[in-house]
């Protein structure tokens, strides 16, 4: 293989398969990286044929893409070691709740010199209640490096060519260079940076937010009152980095992982649609989630639950009045009229930069 890279991408849903399109395209034309592409894919029976077998002849995902081809040199392969043994890159897609025991299955089995890249959007929670990071979980239990790609990409609109941006934390730099050029394309902007946490406890914190937004939606508050709030969720976003990922850089928060995909996901983010039901028809959350996100856990109402047992533990719920008062709304220990009690009267004394960027 000389010193050319074999990417794997692990999972087939409609991101996995979303990204397997630029990555393939990618490794079809570069120098550094080997042409053919392993997806892992969960073996399932479309219309009595094995969804590999569809994927690997007609090079359309039937099941989660039906309306995208991918490249021809995407490959299609129903064991997870098989497809990731020989990687020197391993894209991991799947939901949160199986990187453990995908982990698992792949210990000792993959190469001690490979390099993980997140794409999932969620996080675990701790024995402690705090939140775990997948790229964490992922690093401990494999022994290598995981970086995080992160930002307002939704996975239709890439498909459809609009154009979008992510931001991915590296935490390894020999492969700081090579990741952009795996994930880019004409109308996708990929921008690399180190500081890898804070690339990924942003997208974590903005479904809290989301939360708020979809709740401001439900009480049919005007846009200037919305705004308010992304504002304000901003800085708490900052001031909760600085407290508990201390050595984040300002200039990240402004990446598309940043204020990009706060403002998508206040606008178009199923935790902004369910506050919004939330809001509207009373109906206990728990009911709502089964009806407008199957098989999605709500992120907005479990990473407030984290967020306020790491800030009761040190004793911050004050300093962080949005996030505290949308976790009170979301269990029902705080009126929706609170939200605008908030906004009005947050203090501002909070962390405030001297400088932003280096010019």
């Amino acid at each position: 293989m000389g010193d050319k890279h074999f990417v794997c991408i692990i999972g087939s849903g409609n991101w996995a398969t979303t990204i397997a399109r630029n990555v393939g395209n990618n490794a079809a034309r570069h120098q550094m990286l080997e042409p053919l592409v392993n997806m892992y894919v969960y073996e399932e029976y479309i219309d009595g044929r094995k969804l590999t077998d569809i994927i690997n002849t007609t090079h359309i995902n039937v099941k989660y893409m039906p309306d995208y081809v991918l490249p021809p040199n995407i490959i299609a392969v129903d064991d997870v070691v098989e497809a990731a043994r020989d990687a020197d890159i391993l894209i991991f897609a799947i939901p949160p709740t199986f990187v453990s025991s995908c982990c698992r299955t792949l210990l000792g089995k993959v190469k001690p010199t490979a390099h993980a890249v997140s794409l999932i959007k969620g996080f675990e929670r701790g024995d402690d209640g705090h939140i775990i990071l997948i790229s964490g979980i992922i690093m401990r239990q494999l022994k290598i490096p995981c970086s995080v790609l992160v930002g307002c990409n939704l996975a239709h609109e890439i498909s459809n060519d609009n154009y979008c941006e992510g931001t991915i934390g590296c935490r390894d730099q020999k492969f700081f260079r090579v990741l952009p050029d795996i994930f880019k394309s004409d109308t996708f902007r990929v921008v690399v940076t180190d500081d890898a946490d804070c690339v990924e406890i942003c997208a974590a914190l903005r479904n809290i937010i989301a939360f708020g937004a979809g709740c401001a939606d439900g009480m049919e508050l005007n846009e200037n009152t919305k705004a308010g709030l992304i504002r304000r969720g901003f800085l708490e976003i900052i001031q909760f980095v600085d407290v508990f990922y201390p050595g984040s850089r300002m200039a990240t928060f402004f990446e598309a992982c940043g204020l990009s995909d706060l403002v998508t996901s206040c606008y178009a983010n199923r935790n902004r649609k369910l506050a919004e039901a939330f809001v509207k028809t009373g109906q206990p959350l728990s009911e709502l989630e089964h009806i407008l996100i199957p098989g999605h856990e709500p992120l907005g109402p479990v990473t407030a639950e984290m967020v306020n047992i790491m800030l009761s533990n040190k004793g911050l719920e004050e300093k962080f009045p949005l996030f505290t008062t949308i976790y009170k709304i979301c269990v029902g220990d705080a009126p929706l009229t609170r939200l605008i009690e908030t906004l009005r009267f947050a203090r501002e004394d909070i962390y405030h930069p001297t400088h932003i960027f280096q010019l």
